[in-house]
């Protein structure tokens, strides 16, 4: 058999299942624990024999082509495969067992999705729990996780968006660093001061970065991929900073700037499979007839 058109090694096709999931190369390095040449070379080997591309450039990031979705689909068979045999070898006596996957926006992962999913396998122990922490738009091709909770708006007609509340950003410092750089008093005051946010140059969800606010650009800016190095960095003194007000709000050193003159509200909304919803739908409109 041709060497071009053997079958693709299952290991590269779970890589390419996690880039389906987190959209880039460094994201999925840290979350598997290798490099991103690593990365790029098990795809180009699996492209390679598959006689394709599996993945496009996009602004948000990399995004499955449609061998790309076929290649996931046997990513997702073998994962569930696996799945199975772990519940098998652990005689799983529970109807709530296998792998949950949650893609998130890191903070509100940390904050409310985690302890949510801490007390459902509290409950039901033989569930696994796989968060992929990434701050991107929603994508149309997305797949591989359950669910996916994303900030901002969401344009998708592949799945059901569920609103869950609203992430609300206001302008924190430090106590420190307002002591010695003084507290601004209008927003025009900002261009004098350092502003910690996220890595404009990385970052798909443009209402969390300074440049989408419309406030003066900053003396000097701190940005971070994280969001806890950017609280971080407030506590520490770094700037003003644009932070989430769930993560911030009430504990000790973080002062609010400017509270009557700027704030973001971005929702915060749950994306799930179309063909979910429809069941759902199907299913409570013949409730009567199931429970007959």
């Amino acid at each position: 058999m041709d060497d071009e058109r053997r079958l693709p090694s299952p290991d590269d096709l779970l890589i390419l299942l996690t880039v389906a999931r987190l959209g880039r190369f460094n994201a999925v390095a840290e979350t598997l624990g290798t490099t991103h040449t690593t990365i790029s070379r098990r795809i180009i080997a699996l492209e390679k024999q598959l006689g394709g591309r599996t993945l496009a450039r996009t602004p948000r990031g990399w995004e499955l082509t449609s061998l790309g979705a076929e290649a996931v689909r046997a990513a997702e068979a073998i994962e569930e495969s696996l799945g199975n045999l772990r519940c098998v070898l652990a005689q799983d006596a529970d109807p709530l067992a296998g792998v949950v996957r949650i893609s998130t926006v890191d903070g509100l992962g940390a904050e409310v999705v985690t302890p949510a999913l801490v007390r459902l396998q509290a409950r039901h122990p033989q569930i696994s729990v796989e968060i992929f922490s990434a701050t991107r738009k929603v994508s149309q091709n997305r797949s591989g996780v359950d669910l996916e909770v994303v900030v901002g708006n969401t344009d998708v007609s592949t799945a059901q968006t569920i609103l869950l509340g609203h992430y609300v950003l206001r302008l924190y410092a430090g106590s420190g660093y307002l002591e010695q750089h003084g507290m601004p008093q209008v927003p025009d005051d900002l261009a004098g001061h350092c502003f910690v946010s996220y890595v404009e140059s990385a970052l798909l969800v443009e209402e969390l970065g300074h440049r989408s606010t419309g406030l003066p650009a900053p003396r000097t800016s701190f940005q971070a991929t994280s969001i806890f190095a950017q609280v971080e960095a407030v506590r520490q003194g770094a700037g003003v900073g644009l932070l989430p007000n769930f993560m911030v709000a009430g504990r000790e050193g973080f002062v609010p700037v400017l509270p009557g003159d700027f704030e973001r509200r971005l929702p915060i909304s749950a994306r799930v499979q179309a063909v979910v919803a429809a069941i759902q739908a199907e299913a409570a409109a013949r409730q009567e007839l199931l429970a007959s």
